[in-house]
């Protein structure tokens, strides 16, 4: 056996193998007794077929085939081990060439890429400073204030803001369209909630009024059979209620019915935090995606095309524990195969630089995990399935050097955080 061994474009190694001489005629003989033992001829059982008979019935074309899956089957292994190849994908077996005296296969294996690492320390990245305005603390008060409004039967005609207690049904060309009745529906004028132009045709109306609003359906409505069409609805005025606010005091505060709320001041402090709170997060999302981007584009290294397809892979899994599939999802969000391949390889792309870019880290750093982080990221999946730790261990040791993976990003990770301002 021969190897050749060369890098192509794209991350992959490219070994070129040929078996010659004596281990490539065993390698035919042994296919062909295989093949033929089950090979049928009249008069003789299966078999039991003389050879000189076989040898006229079997084709050299099966013979190669199943010598070649056979060779690579015992050697596959063997030869990444030698040239020192790790694949990171299913390597592609092509047949060069093959005759009676030789065989030549080129295997295709994607392996990950190379990386020089650039500057991860000192990226001079700031996360922005936290403020709660009192505005923002006002306008969530006053959100509250809506939210617990009295809705009081009032006289007179109907005014924007007032909730108009209706009965509604709608035609189009004289005949009523299925969906378009409403009976004693609660219409909050202002609110948008109705066909544009509808909502200002109730303005003026009085209790037990009836009136014929004519109105058009948006162009891009969700019901074809409507969309852009004129439509004229029959309505009935039974109630007119105006919305009466209450006071932005201590007993709003206990209306809300948050724990350990019991006066304004005190609903005030808790939104505040909140707010704080969300505001911190939103920081700390946007501060990680620009160390993460700073990181990856610091870092100089090829692409491995097959994260794609995995990527594609997770999102068809995805799909199915939801009872769809890729047809479905792409009936849904409106794209095409081309579409869904080109988002997946953004983000696919992404991960495996950030994944590749930490890996460089933790090498520069010297990093390693240790048998304690190890336990402790045991422990935090026992805990999160309520199992005992020796069992999750047992059950999960498949997936101790993705663990062991992760734990190890995470510190790489911290490294470059930890130089930052």
């Amino acid at each position: 056996m021969k190897v050749e061994k060369s890098k192509l474009e794209g991350s992959i190694i490219e070994l070129k193998v040929e078996f010659s001489g004596e281990e490539w005629k065993k390698a035919q003989e042994k296919a062909f007794k295989k093949l033929g033992k089950n090979v049928r001829a009249d008069g003789f059982r299966q078999g039991k077929v003389p050879e000189v008979l076989l040898r006229k019935m079997v084709s050299k074309a099966a013979i190669y085939e199943e010598a070649t899956d056979a060779i690579m089957e015992a050697n596959y292994r063997q030869i990444l081990a030698d040239e020192e190849v790790a694949p990171v994908a299913n390597p592609e077996l092509k047949v060069e060439s093959v005759d009676d005296d030789c065989l030549k296969v080129v295997l295709l294996s994607p392996v990950k890429p190379d990386v020089v690492l650039g500057e991860y320390k000192n990226l001079n990245i700031k996360k922005t400073g936290v403020k709660v305005t009192k505005k923002e603390v006002e306008e969530e008060l006053k959100r509250y204030q809506n939210e617990y409004a009295e809705l009081v039967e009032k006289d007179g005609a109907v005014e924007n803001g007032d909730t108009a207690v209706i009965d509604f049904e709608g035609f189009l060309d004289g005949v009523a369209f299925e969906g378009g009745k409403g009976e004693n529906y609660p219409l909050e004028i202002g609110s948008g909630s109705f066909i544009p132009g509808f909502e200002e045709q109730v303005i003026g109306m009085k209790k037990d009024e009836n009136k014929d609003l004519t109105v058009t359906f948006p162009a891009e409505y969700q019901a074809p059979e409507l969309a852009g069409k004129e439509a004229v609805f029959k309505v009935t005025v039974h109630e007119i209620k105006n919305k009466v606010l209450p006071d932005i005091d201590d007993e709003l505060a206990k209306d809300v019915n948050i724990d350990g709320v019991e006066t304004l001041a005190q609903l005030e402090a808790n939104i505040k935090e909140r707010i704080r709170n969300n505001k911190t997060q939103e920081n700390e999302r946007k501060y990680m995606d620009e160390v993460i981007d700073t990181l990856i584009k610091n870092t100089t290294m090829d692409m491995v095309e097959q994260e794609i397809d995995l990527m594609l892979r997770e999102i068809e899994n995805s799909l199915k524990r939801q009872g769809l599939d890729m047809k479905t999802y792409k009936m849904f969000t409106n794209k095409s195969d081309e579409d869904i391949r080109q988002d997946a390889s953004v983000e696919a792309k992404r991960r495996v630089a950030l994944q590749l870019a930490l890996e460089a880290v933790a090498k520069a750093e010297n990093l390693t995990v240790s048998e304690e982080e190890i336990d402790e990221e045991f422990k935090q999946i026992a805990t999160y399935y309520g199992q005992d730790v020796e069992q999750v261990k047992e059950t999960f040791a498949y997936a101790r050097p993705q663990i062991e993976s992760d734990v190890l990003s995470r510190k790489a990770l911290d490294i470059v955080k930890s130089n930052e301002k």
